[in-house]
């Protein structure tokens, strides 16, 4: 009996069950696929990214002996189509069972799923065994429910995996710390050099250019920073254990025009490829946590661990609860084009030139820059969701539609009207002046609303709460901020709109 086994490039999971022993019956395919590379334009990091770590996968399996088919995206018989290369394999090598991991994505899932209901063969789906949760937790978890509180499933999952708990009660008193955790750094700690990684991916960018793949963005052929192998993976984790996480929590939402990562970890690609597992990291941060008690405070911990056990397990059980609708969401009606810049980093709003620039040239920006630089302006812009969220998948290396998707459309953009974010993550310039020193050299004044030098955000901040009046006035965390708007005099009001109109209207002049 011959078994076809799927690996898709985002399950490269070395300690899988599936690898525990060899049979030469098994065969096991990977593919590099235009299907892949062209539903959005992708950074050129990003695919290079999962082209490396795909092929090194491919060949540590063939070095533990497995039997491995691989078609990188130049070859003749690749087809670049996922059921045609896998009916071709099929046929060519007398598979009598299709076996592949359940994928992570709505719409490669349903791919599957019609693939297999067509086949004269046996066919089964296997769990991925990388999350803590299972796909349809979140839906019984909440069932009944009228809101869906990450806070509250964060606890929940503390207490059932005894993380940060003793005698079911929260370590440190608190099960929260986040209030600790919003600090602006102002260079009083030292930041270690960050750790490079010196991977050479001229021939897979010459194979990248050579298939006519359009990308975005910019890269370092020989020096590309992220791991692409789980032997990687483990030292970007130690790196970031020993060096940052002593910091990351009181940092963890700052900015700064001349520091990249501050304190973050950069492990998200090769956690949502798979070449490490949220176990494993929550299981070193907090053995190195136990080891420097005394040095490392418990606010650290908990504000990264709640990034992953609590915010990545919930947007993964969101998104399998909500979709396939979710993704046409738009419950604020916005409808504007997303504005050139946002592919050029070429604005004159110093914050938002940062936070672009930045991705372009690294497919990276940390949590506060895309919700609150990024994704703050095209709300206040009142951008199409579908527009933010195709440059969100596309720009960076770590974006995957389950993890992608609720976080722009729900927690960024309030598309789906109160779902994920219990009110739109919306501010003015004096939030990005409190958490950055980007208002420090920029042209425009985070004091001024409606002047020809004003900051933007504030003129668009004001004008969006005038417009969105309607579905926001009665959201009791608004409630404050629609006080202050309707304190104004009708003239400055007026004044706001008339600018915001004419920022809205020519968004690549600022």
């Amino acid at each position: 009996m011959k078994k076809l086994r799927l690996l898709l490039g985002d399950q490269l999971n070395s300690e899988h069950s599936w690898f525990s022993k060899t049979d030469k019956n098994v065969i096991y395919c990977l593919f590099e696929m235009r299907q892949e590379t062209d539903y959005v334009t992708h950074h050129i990091q990003k695919v290079v990214g999962f082209f490396a770590a795909m092929r090194n996968f491919a060949q540590e399996l063939q070095k533990a002996n497995h039997t491995v088919i691989y078609f990188d995206i130049n070859d003749a018989q690749n087809t670049q189509s996922l059921v045609e290369n896998l009916s071709l394999l099929i046929k060519e090598n007398n598979i009598d069972t299709f076996e592949y991991l359940a994928p992570d994505e709505y719409r490669l899932d349903s791919q599957l799923t019609d693939f297999c209901k067509n086949l004269s063969i046996k066919s089964e789906v296997f769990s991925t065994e990388h999350f803590y949760t299972e796909r349809e937790d979140l839906q019984t978890f909440f069932k009944g429910k009228k809101q869906f509180l990450m806070e509250n499933f964060y606890r929940q999952m503390r207490k059932k995996h005894q993380i940060l708990i003793i005698d079911n009660q929260p370590e440190g008193g608190k099960w929260n710390f986040d209030a600790s955790n919003r600090k602006k750094w102002k260079g009083e700690t030292l930041i270690p050099q960050e750790i490079c990684f010196d991977n050479n991916v001229e021939d897979i960018i010459s194979d990248i250019e050579k298939s006519g793949i359009n990308t975005i963005g910019n890269i370092n052929p020989k020096y590309f920073e992220y791991p692409i192998s789980r032997k990687q993976s483990l030292v970007q984790l130690a790196y970031f254990c020993e060096h940052l996480l002593v910091h990351f929590g009181d940092y963890q939402d700052a900015m700064h025009t001349d520091k990249i990562y501050l304190y973050h970890s950069r492990i998200s690609f090769a956690m949502n490829t798979k070449m490490i597992s949220p176990k494993e990291i929550i299981s070193k941060v907090l053995e190195t946590y136990r080891k420097q008690e005394n040095d490392i405070d418990i606010s650290q911990v908990e504000g990264f661990i709640r990034q992953i056990l609590g915010w990545r397990e919930y947007m993964r059980g969101m998104y399998w609860m909500l979709m396939p609708a979710y993704k046409k969401e738009n419950f604020l009606e916005n409808k504007n084009k997303l504005p050139s810049f946002f592919w050029t980093g070429k604005t004159n709003m110093n914050c938002l030139k940062n936070a672009v620039t930045n991705s372009l040239n690294n497919g990276y920006a940390h949590h506060i820059q895309r919700l609150m630089i990024t994704g703050n302006f095209a709300l206040l812009a009142q951008i199409d969701p579908d527009e933010i969220d195709a440059w969100y998948l596309g720009i960076y290396v770590d974006a995957i539609e389950w993890v992608q998707l609720p976080n722009t459309r729900g927690m960024s953009q309030f598309a789906d009207g109160g779902k994920i974010a219990t009110k739109p993550y919306v501010s003015s310039g004096s939030y990005i002046s409190k958490m950055s020193n980007y208002c420090d050299t920029c042209v425009y004044k985070k004091t001024k609303k409606f002047e020809d030098d004003a900051c933007p955000f504030n003129t668009l901040y004001w004008n969006f709460l005038d417009e969105k009046q309607a579905q926001l006035s009665g959201n009791f965390r608004m409630k404050m901020m629609y006080s202050l708007l309707n304190k104004m005099s009708s003239e400055e009001r007026v004044k706001i709109k008339e600018k915001a109109t004419h920022i809205i209207e020519h968004l690549d002049e600022y």
